[in-house]
């Protein structure tokens, strides 16, 4: 799966869909699909494949399986060879899903973590081939560490 050039860019709703968009211009010349929690963003992505997931929090179980049971499937159906995500929970899964199959994956937290690395950041650690963050100072080598003395990498801001 990893062979082909097609991304996957997922994102839950509000400012991590924001962001998300703002990331088009690096996908020029490939396959986009994208996958989101809300119908109503169709119309900020023109004629590319769309997925609509529902969102949930962990404290939704049931949620939470529908979620994933959907994102498998896009993924399955996708193929892609890499899958990007600025979060939160359909971004989790979606890379650990991806890895699983062979994709390269990407997670870019929130500008919002100004502080830290988001939960869920922490957690995709593991299975993010590239691990961002928006904020020098989180990526800073006099930073503590935040997961098993690693840091996220800083390539600069997208809002």
């Amino acid at each position: 799966m990893a062979k082909r050039k097609n991304i996957l860019a997922v994102a839950s709703g509000g400012g991590h869909w924001v962001q998300l968009l703002r990331l088009r211009p690096a996908f020029e010349g490939r396959r986009v699909a994208f996958v989101t929690v809300r119908d109503s963003y169709r119309a900020d992505v023109g004629d590319v494949p769309f997925y609509v997931i529902n969102d949930a929090t962990r404290w939704d179980k049931i949620g939470l399986a529908r979620m994933c049971l959907r994102l498998l499937w896009i993924i399955l159906r996708e193929r892609p060879g890499v899958i990007i995500s600025t979060g939160a929970a359909p971004g989790y899964f979606a890379l650990r899903f991806g890895k699983l199959l062979g994709a390269r994956t990407i997670w870019l937290d929130s500008i919002a973590n100004v502080e830290q690395m988001s939960m869920t950041g922490c957690l995709v650690r593991r299975h993010a081939d590239l691990w961002l963050t928006q904020w020098p100072h989180l990526a800073a080598s006099d930073a503590p560490p935040v997961v098993d003395g690693l840091r996220p990498a800083c390539l600069g801001a997208v809002l």
